[in-house]
């Protein structure tokens, strides 16, 4: 679809995502993403992806949304704060801020969903889809494509005005509209993920070595987590935030403003010996619709019997 209103709907599609609740909005021509290719193509061959064999599913997709929307023209995406107003005390077992509240893949496709709709309403029929991590789309390269940000040393999106704890979604259309440039890289001479990294996952700037992350080991890898991990995953039983963490970007996070990302109040005050005793009903109660759920009860419990051994 082309018009001569693509202003007017950029600008009416920018406005609906902020009061869905969307902190960023960035749109970019669909395209193959020529600078992508050879790195994702270096990056499955050196194996760094481990036992997550979807990564090598939908190469050719992964590249070119146009492939994914039939008619695509249009990327539109969109950046969804989480960082919570409180966290995990001190001295816990931890779990990676994105999980502690309801999983983000029913909240945010709620809120896609509904983008789409007062587009189709506000503007007619507009074919489009909307992804969420799980689909081959590279989210990230797409948001610093639409200005959101730029790819740090962590290989997180990062920016100037929040740092980098949000999740990032995406519509793609088939309806030209304004497009926006990248934005400039701020990580300057920081080295900071790359001197916390537990276990030294960040082999080069920008560059993960996706099997030898701690969210690799504790979430993706389905077997035991290998010994000589022993006291290098940092308490960490879900996930993990270090490279965040440390990152200077993130001293301007704020909190998020959505009620489904409040976490159980066990959560918050569960000490390790709460943990180490978890049951399943419990499990149940505190993850209840969580992303935890994807490790289940017994991943999980692995981790905490791996942490406290």
């Amino acid at each position: 679809m082309v018009h001569s209103n693509t202003e007017k709907y950029t600008q009416f599609i920018k406005a609906e995502a902020q009061r869905l609740g969307f902190f960023s909005c960035g749109i970019s021509k669909a395209g193959f993403l020529e600078e992508e290719a050879p790195r994702l193509e270096r990056w499955l061959h050196e194996k760094r992806h481990g036992q997550m064999t979807y990564m090598e599913d939908y190469f050719d997709k992964r590249l070119d949304p146009t492939l994914l929307v039939e008619g695509g023209k249009s990327v539109i995406s969109l950046l969804l704060n989480y960082y919570p107003e409180t966290l995990q005390q001190e001295g816990s077992y931890k779990i990676s801020k994105y999980a502690y509240g309801k999983d983000y893949h029913y909240v945010i496709k709620k809120k896609l969903k509904k983008l789409l709709n007062s587009i189709k309403r506000e503007i007619g029929d507009v074919y489009g889809r909307a992804f969420i991590d799980f689909a081959p789309v590279m989210e990230k390269a797409w948001a610093a494509k639409s200005g959101l940000g730029w790819v740090g040393k962590n290989n997180n999106l990062l920016t100037q005005q929040v740092g980098s704890f949000y999740f990032i979604a995406e519509l793609i259309v088939d309806l030209e509209l304004v497009y926006d440039s990248p934005t400039t890289d701020h990580c300057g001479t920081c080295t900071a993920c790359l001197d916390a990294c537990p276990t030294q996952a960040i082999i080069a700037p920008s560059v993960v070595d996706g099997s030898k992350c701690i969210s690799y080991f504790t979430i993706e890898l389905k077997e035991h987590i290998p010994q000589e991990m022993k006291g290098k995953l940092d308490d960490w039983m879900f996930g993990c935030d270090v490279c965040q963490d440390v990152c200077p970007w993130n001293r301007f996070s704020k909190p998020h403003r959505e009620p489904h990302f409040e976490p159980h109040k066990d959560l918050l005050g569960y000490t390790k010996k709460d943990w180490e005793e978890i049951t399943e009903d419990t499990f149940a109660a505190v993850f209840k619709s969580s992303a935890v759920n994807r490790a289940q009860y017994t991943g999980l419990r692995r981790n905490i019997d791996f942490l406290k051994k």
